[in-house]
């Protein structure tokens, strides 16, 4: 039987919490009864219709991983001269591949050069599967909206689990969000595991600090 894999991230973006990315496998069977639900990219979904579908997609799906990638793992591959946010991403959207197993997978592209990704991430694959790299993949296949509705969830409950084990309000976490960015003018070194420290939002604000801090000794 051939299985079909869609494969997505959420939280590329955010100088806040971690990086989601979501993989789904199906049966052909199973990708009709996906595609009857009406999937959207999560981005043109409200809270409560991705949780709603959430809970449709991993009853219907064969088989689904979700990896959660913290600031400090992304912060080591930005700060990494060898190592970037794309290579990072292709590492894990290729742990998702390798344990899914799938005879096809679908992956949203991140960068711009679709061939050279392409290559890159099969560079971390431990089988031959059929890849397809694209644009706007999780506007085009419902495989890969299911995947973008996985992570997505996902993000927003790890943003959420900050935000109670904290006890502040932390906005969305993206560094356009007014809350967010009080937030990180306030407490970027009380919490300090929670930030992108690689992210230029944060070297704004914590540099010049850090800098006359160094200038006082």
């Amino acid at each position: 039987m051939e299985f079909i894999c869609g494969v997505d991230d959420a939280g590329r973006g955010p100088v806040i919490g971690p990086m989601v990315i979501a993989g789904v496998s199906v049966s052909e069977k199973n990708l009709l009864k996906l595609e009857e639900l009406g999937l959207k990219d999560s981005k043109l979904l409200s809270p409560k219709q991705r949780n709603e579908f959430y809970n449709k997609i991993i009853t219907i799906v064969d088989s689904y991983k979700i990896v959660i990638i913290p600031p400090s793992l992304i912060d080591e591959h930005l700060f990494s001269k060898e190592s970037n946010l794309n290579i990072l991403e292709a590492i894990k959207f290729s742990e998702v591949i390798n344990s899914l197993r799938p005879t096809k997978a679908i992956v949203d592209c991140p960068s711009t050069n679709i061939p050279e990704y392409t290559r890159t991430l099969r560079s971390f694959l431990k089988y031959d599967v059929q890849l397809k790299c694209e644009h706007k993949a999780d506007f085009n296949y419902k495989v890969v909206s299911a995947a973008s509705i996985l992570a997505k969830v996902t993000r927003d409950k790890e943003v959420e689990k900050i935000k109670k084990e904290i006890g502040f309000d932390i906005g969305s976490g993206y560094p356009s969000d007014p809350v967010t960015q009080e937030f990180l003018k306030a407490s970027w070194k009380k919490y300090p595991e929670i930030f992108r420290k690689s992210w230029a939002t944060y070297k704004k604000v914590a540099g010049p600090k850090e800098q006359s801090k160094l200038g006082e000794f």
